[in-house]
């Protein structure tokens, strides 16, 4: 999940006007731990191509988070594991195959819905296209059900036609952030942000968890022998989420095809003939009910009870390696606490990692965190005061092209002035925002709103969007290829410049006061 749109407040960065001490023989030292002798793709290969896929409840999200406790360790820091209710089972994919074999024969690709059951063995049956309409009302959902109980029996359902693709863009998103582009998001003249505008749904419309439920509800007590969905993406990509309800007795197997699968079976089916198919999926529950922070520190020399805090996910969806979402930033994240151990530098505030778990299911972990150690500006807890700063990256894997601040324009001038001097690694400023997010999220987020929701001092990470919501997001393709080495190596080295420039500098990050901070925003109605 990720959070889109914070305007600034705050200018970039102009030469000659820069007032924060910057430790330039500190900042030399650091660029070269990060750019030369670079530990961060000797973290990222193990953590995906090895401790991956990272679903949070999972036996392998476990190995991961144990592993990197492991590694800070390893580096000289204290580490540990927190653990908060996630509340569901933990399950895995095993196996998966799906294939036609008549009237032609053919592999097709698709990935499993997690948290579904798996079938007995290889079964095999033949397609049935369910014409489930988009945005359906009840009653045309109750007349589609009571029309199709009989046909859908022992068949393998194709829930809905195919979805109609959106015209081609001729004009792609660049991989990497102009100059223009930055400056304008860096325009002190730019407005607050208003809300982000909730799509429309058509009148009467079931809300789409509700009509989801009730499809699968009507699946298993037809006896389908399993379900389809469209991917619905160009180029053979393949998004597979979750059975929202946690429960594989409320689904029958699941499996998401390629675009280009799904719309060929449903044009052979249009013709009249039988299509044949077999499957197999094989599908692991666990005991799961807990999900695992990996939280990491290097005590402050003199204000330990101060804190900067740098956090990433760590988990990631079950269809790839999330290399790019969020491997990367967590790699990132640790490669900065071991910068800093390298280097021997002995911050006066504590230096505190995190790599939370749960957020691709709703900023789980950050908020449970948040939760037990902060709680809010208006029902603070003993540290709520302590949290000089959080930073957090999730954003893919281009590199820091600035920082966006939840916190006044004093705050933002000085977080710019510590990134002045990394301008010729592409870096052009920092900007403020006094937008503070409900705790009840409705649309796209990221962990930061945890953290901003609650009234505390948080940062998200500019980045370079490369391939990331393009190709990379969420699909069956992120994987390590899709990391660029320098981009990571250039934004290790910058968060750990400023990382330590605020743990170090006389005075706390300038931040709202009582007086000034944005009230909490009303809960949206659900």
């Amino acid at each position: 999940m990720k959070c889109l749109g914070l305007l600034p407040l705050v200018a970039l960065w102009t030469p000659g006007l820069a007032q924060e001490p910057v430790d330039a023989a500190l900042n030399a030292r650091i660029r070269a731990e990060a750019l030369e002798r670079s530990q961060i793709l000797a973290t990222l290969h193990p953590l995906t191509d090895v401790f991956s896929p990272r679903l949070t409840g999972s036996p392998t999200y476990k190995a991961a988070a144990d592993w990197a406790v492991d590694r800070f360790r390893d580096w000289g820091l204290e580490a540990r594991l927190e653990s908060w209710n996630f509340g569901h089972p933990g399950w895995a994919n095993e196996r998966c195959a799906a294939h036609v074999e008549a009237p032609y024969k053919a592999h097709l690709g698709v990935e499993v819905v997690a948290w579904t059951p798996s079938t007995r063995g290889t079964v095999r049956g033949e397609a049935y296209l369910l014409k489930v309409p988009e945005e359906p009302t009840q009653a045309e959902l109750s007349a589609l059900f009571e029309a199709s109980r009989k046909a859908v029996r022992g068949r393998v359902v194709l829930a809905g036609a195919p979805r109609e693709l959106p015209a081609l863009n001729p004009s792609p998103r660049p991989p990497r952030l102009t100059d223009e582009a930055l400056a304008r998001r860096f325009d002190p003249a730019a407005p607050e942000p208003g809300p982000r505008p909730q799509p429309t749904r058509r009148a009467g419309a079931l809300p789409a968890r509700e009509a989801e439920a009730q499809l699968d509800a009507f699946l298993v007590a037809s006896k389908a022998l399993a379900r389809v969905n469209d991917a619905g993406l160009r180029n053979g990509q393949v998004r597979a989420f979750q059975n929202r309800a946690y429960d594989t007795a409320k689904a029958v197997p699941t499996l998401v095809m390629r675009h280009e699968d799904y719309g060929r079976m449903c044009r052979v089916l249009a013709d009249g003939p039988r299509v044949e198919l077999a499957l197999e999926i094989a599908n692991r529950e666990s005991k799961g009910g807990l999900g695992y922070n990996v939280i990491a520190d290097i005590p402050g020399s003199t204000r330990p009870g101060e804190v900067i805090l740098l956090g990433a996910h760590l988990d990631a969806w079950h269809t790839a390696t999330g290399a790019t979402d969020n491997g990367a930033s967590a790699a990132v994240m640790m490669e900065v606490a071991r910068i800093v151990k390298a280097l021997g530098v002995q911050p006066a505030r504590t230096l505190r990692f995190a790599l939370w778990d749960g957020e691709e299911h709703g900023l789980l972990g950050s908020m449970a965190y948040v939760a037990a150690h902060y709680g809010t500006a208006e029902a603070p807890k003993p540290e709520f005061g302590q949290l000089v700063a959080y930073v957090n990256m999730d954003g893919g894997a281009g590199q820091v092209r600035g920082l966006t601040m939840f916190g006044p324009a004093q705050g933002s001038r000085v977080l710019r002035e510590l990134l002045a001097p990394f301008q010729d690694l592409g870096v052009r400023g920092a900007s403020a925002t006094r937008n503070r997010p409900p705790k009840a999220l409705t649309g796209p987020s990221t962990d930061m709103s945890s953290f901003t929701s609650s009234g505390l001092p948080a940062m998200g990470v500019v980045q370079d969007g490369l391939e990331y919501f393009e190709y990379t997001w969420h699909t069956a393709i992120d994987t390590l290829d899709r990391v660029p080495p320098e981009d990571v190596k250039r934004t290790a080295a910058v968060l750990a410049s400023v990382a330590l420039h605020l743990a170090q500098r006389p005075g706390r990050l300038p931040f709202f006061s009582k007086e000034t901070l944005p009230p909490a925003p009303p809960e949206p109605a659900r």
